[in-house]
């Protein structure tokens, strides 16, 4: 999908700018529409890609505005109108510029196709799925192999970048001020941007920064040294409050933080020379690193001191515990002994044994304690010379810190000297060199201007000759599509007069009184007009084929046969018919103003998923284009199954056809028996090898495999028939389960017919209340019209009626369920209503009904009845009526059954009527 940003030139006066905008090519018409952001619905316009060129400034005249204006291309299209884009790189400019004339190459390329219906789309017809979509000559005829040959060489490789293509959708749009653009809201944002910039950042992290003749080169810091640079930062906030002022040096960096194998001279650094180069280094870097090293140890002798002291804390704070401990020991102990001396006399000898060595373990528990107070001290007195210690390397490290701020101001005052003497002395001794340095360099920066230049003018050159090259071509195409339709427009005129010459005479002989029986030279005329009259356009008729004015074919873009092959009399009268279709599509203005709703309503779905709406419901009941025909019906079924699909597994239909095809299957026989049955008169199931006949095949196994209860019914097998002309085969598997599991009431296609029959019953409910005329003169004859009815219910009017009505009926159907067969089949009653009252006999009553929904053409006509003639038609009153009926047709049946029963009892026993058969024996 070629879709993504560019900046388009719009506006006027001093508000004429370059305005950031998506745009979405469409395949479907060769435009290029452009929406104001991508999740927006209505496009503000489009480009006519089909008939515009394309060019783009050359690269002096494109260096010579501003920056950004070298990726802007223009499309001219007809009338002169020029649209100026802007990519957001030259890269995307080509690539753009590339795919659009691929684009137009093939949608100009595909109008060339060969001879195509009128009534078909000019439109490539890829969108479109099933077995019609093989028919449409979408294919692009076989080009100039040479003029093939020179677009590949004139073609440039290139790529997108992320601001093309589907992904550029979810980044925000790229905003690139523009030289011509005095968008005031832009300023304000450009001025708000600049002075939350400015305001950003604290005191703390900002550093004065120290200018020279050379940029300075500052080194990134390795991840060890940005560890160690910040503990020292840690261990200087536990330093004297005096020192504080003295941690950051004079210039923006930090001496430690940079790598001592790398780190470039300071001499090097300041002022120095393109030619000179010194390997010495100066007494003031030698100190100032000195210093910085010996700060440096100090700082991490300080460190480890603090954590050994820390450590001898918490030794002496548990060695305290533990001397509080063994003095309560002792009390205790010489409390005891205290009482056990008063009550020893009567103490066995055993006993005071034991004593005596807990008073020996006291003395040793004492003189411990008396050791562990001697290393208290010693810790004490340790701590003491530590703490003097410090105190030392904290005086001696602000002393330190001071000589290194001195140092600093002299290497400042000292590099500002050797910069001013060598400025000094590259003015006076170094002129020649320089002037010749400066002229070496213009000469340098002209000679990448004109490389530039000449890669620019040949890739312009390129596309420039790939441009003239493809407009001459599809100008050749459509000089000779002009010099075809010219020609056959004089043939048809010829042919036109030639058969209002016979005409005339047929006339003349109709008005002359027949007086003989001799064959007159008239008779002779009739009998030619008759044999043309009957002939059809077929394949085998190769000779002048485009030229040839049939208007006829022997099929429609559905596949169905427009003449019969059998009967003279139904040929003409069914070539009157298809004529009369043609004549009614070709006449109806409207049909132009369906098709142009129906693609300003799809662009406006490119940037969002389409949804149930009024204005949807609408354009599908005026019927779907036949090019958009596969992408809405799938769109329909989806949307009703959506709840059966996700609780499936993939590969459903697949896994049910290989369980179908492997296991036995009780309805495959049926299938199989009905295949050729199903539409005869339509060329893709026509024959065993037609290729509808497998998808039809598989289709129905694998619905008879989901659904054993019902299995195959006959009906089943036309209505996946329809679907398969658009749909492939899962979709038309997931169409069979639409109609069947969520449209149609429950028993509605099984062995009893129980929901067909009773729809059969709401419908002469319905009729009664909309038609009542019509009603009553059935009532009257005695005629049942639901023998002709019940088959359109069953089959969704296929084979009923004409095949542009079919798929009309078929859009909103599959759009808005089972109540639009009540709406159409009342429609076709009351389109013919006054004829049917004309009839005053049962027999011509019932014979007008088998075939009276051929002869109705205007599907226009039959569409404004059905949905506009009939209104009301709610859907409750339906289901309430369907409701009602149910219980009286379940009642019957529960009759017939009780009778049949009956009966096979009574033959049973009765010798006599032993050799009576039912009807379900006879079919079995």
């Amino acid at each position: 999908k070629l879709c993504g940003y560019l900046q388009k030139l719009s506006g006027k006066g001093p508000l004429r700018g370059f305005r950031s905008r998506w745009f979405v090519f469409d395949p479907r018409r060769c435009y290029l529409y452009y929406f104001k952001g991508p999740q927006e619905a209505l496009p503000l316009g489009h480009l006519d890609i089909a008939s515009a060129c394309f060019s783009y400034h050359q690269p002096e005249a494109a260096a010579a505005a501003a920056g950004d204006e070298a990726a802007a291309f223009e499309v001219h299209s007809p009338g002169g109108a020029v649209a100026v884009l802007k990519a957001a790189t030259r890269q995307d400019m080509t690539y753009w510029l590339q795919e659009l004339q691929q684009k137009r190459w093939e949608y100009c390329n595909n109008l060339d196709a060969a001879k195509r219906d009128s009534r078909t789309s000019p439109t490539p017809s890829d969108f479109s799925k099933g077995l019609v979509a093989k028919d449409n000559p979408g294919s692009i005829l076989s080009q100039n192999a040479s003029a093939e040959r020179a677009r590949n060489i004139l073609a440039v490789e290139t790529s997108p970048t992320d601001l093309v293509g589907e992904q550029a959708a979810s980044q925000p749009a790229p905003v690139q001020p523009s030289a011509i653009n005095f968008s005031l809201k832009q300023w304000s944002t450009e001025i708000k941007n600049s002075m939350s910039s400015l305001r950003k950042g604290n005191n703390e992290n900002r550093k004065s920064i120290f200018y020279t003749t050379e940029e300075w080169e500052l080194l990134d810091p390795t991840p060890k040294d940005l560890e160690d640079s910040m503990a020292l930062e840690e261990k200087r906030k536990h330093l004297a409050e005096g020192s504080k002022g003295l941690t950051s040096s004079a210039f923006p960096f930090d001496f430690g933080r940079m790598p001592h194998k790398t780190r470039r001279p300071l001499k090097d650094m300041i002022g120095s020379s393109k030619n000179r180069n010194s390997s010495e280094s100066s007494p003031t870097e030698w100190y100032s690193g000195n210093g910085n090293r010996l700060v440096s140890e100090l700082q991490l002798k300080y460190q480890s001191q603090q954590e050994e002291l820390e450590k001898l804390k918490k030794d002496l704070l548990s060695q305290k515990e533990l001397v509080r401990l063994l003095q309560q020991t002792v009390r205790s102990s010489q409390y005891d002994k205290y009482f056990a001396s008063r009550l020893c006399e009567g103490i066995p000898k055993d006993k005071l044994e034991l004593l005596h060595q807990k008073d020996d373990q006291i003395l040793g528990l004492n003189n411990q304690l008396e050791k562990l107070n001697l290393e208290k001290d010693s810790l004490q007195q340790e701590v003491k010379n530590l703490k003097c210690k410090v105190g030392e390397l904290n005086e001696r490290l602000g002393m330190l810190m001071e000589t290194i701020q001195a140092k600093d101001e002299v290497i400042m005052k000292l590099s500002r000297q050797l910069s001013e003497c060598e400025d000094n002395t590259s003015s006076q001794s170094g002129g020649v060199n320089s002037s010749v340095a400066t002229c070496t360099n213009k000469e340098l920066q002209e000679l990448d201007r004109l490389k530039d230049n000449l890669q620019g003018y040949k890739t312009q050159n390129k596309f420039l000759n790939k441009e003239i090259l493809e407009l001459s071509a599809l100008r050749r195409n459509a000089e000779a599509r002009e010099r075809e339709w010219q020609a056959k427009y004089i043939s048809l005129e010829a042919k036109l007069c030639q058969i209002e010459s016979k005409y005339l005479i047929l006339l003349q002989e109709m008005k002359t009184p027949v007086c003989s029986e001799e064959q007159s030279p008239a008779r002779e005329v009739i009998t030619q007009l008759l044999e043309d009259a009957l002939k059809a356009e077929t394949s085998e008729q190769p000779e002048q084929a485009f030229f040839k004015p049939h208007l006829v074919s022997e099929y429609d873009i559905y596949g169905f046969q427009t003449v019969p092959e059998d009967d003279d009399e139904e040929k003409l009268v069914a070539k009157s018919r298809a004529l009369d279709l043609r004549s009614l599509s070709l006449s109806e203005n409207r049909e132009i103003s369906t098709g142009v709703k129906w693609e300003n309503y799809l662009a406006s779905t490119m940037n969002r998923e389409m949804m149930r709406c009024v204005e949807l419901k609408n354009l599908i009941r005026s019927g779907i284009p036949h090019e958009h025909r596969s992408k809405m019906w799938k769109w329909c079924v989806n949307l009703h199954v959506k709840k059966f699909k996700d609780s499936t597994v993939p590969g459903y239909f697949q896994t049910l056809l290989q369980n179908a095809l492997e296991k036995q299957n009780p309805a495959s026989k049926q299938i199989e028996l009905d295949l050729l049955r199903t539409l005869p008169n339509n060329k893709h199931y026509s024959s065993p090898t037609s290729e509808g006949i497998q998808k039809l095949r598989n289709v129905l196994l694998a619905f008879s495999w989901r659904n054993p209860d019902i299995g195959y019914c006959q009906g089943l097998n036309r209505l996946v028939a329809i679907a398969l002309l658009y749909l492939e085969q899962e979709d038309a598997f997931w169409c069979l389960v639409t109609i069947v599991e969520v449209f149609m009431p429950r028993d509605y296609y099984t062995k009893t017919l129980l929901g067909s029959q009773v729809d059969q019953r709401v419908f002469k409910d319905l009729m009664s209340e909309k038609l009542p005329r019509l009603h009553a003169h059935f009532e009257q004859y005695k005629v049942d019209y639901t023998l002709i009815t019940f088959n359109w219910f069953l089959v969704v009017f296929v084979d009923s009626v004409v095949s542009d009505i079919l798929f009309k009926i078929w859009d909103s159907f599959l759009y808005e369920g089972p109540k639009v067969i009540f709406r159409f089949a009342l429609a076709l009653f009351k389109y013919k209503e006054e004829e049917i009252l004309k009839l005053q006999d049962s027999m011509s009553i019932f014979k007008y009904l088998r075939y009276f929904t051929r002869t109705i053409l205007d599907a226009r006509k039959l569409t404004a009845i059905a949905f506009g003639d009939l209104n009301p038609f709610p859907l409750r009153q339906i289901r309430n009526r369907r409701t009602y009926h149910l219980e009286k047709v379940r009642l019957e049946l529960t009759e017939l059954e009780a009778i049949r029963e009956d009966f096979l009892r009574e033959r049973d026993t009765c010798v006599e009527k032993r050799d009576l058969i039912s009807d379900d024996e006879e079919d079995s």
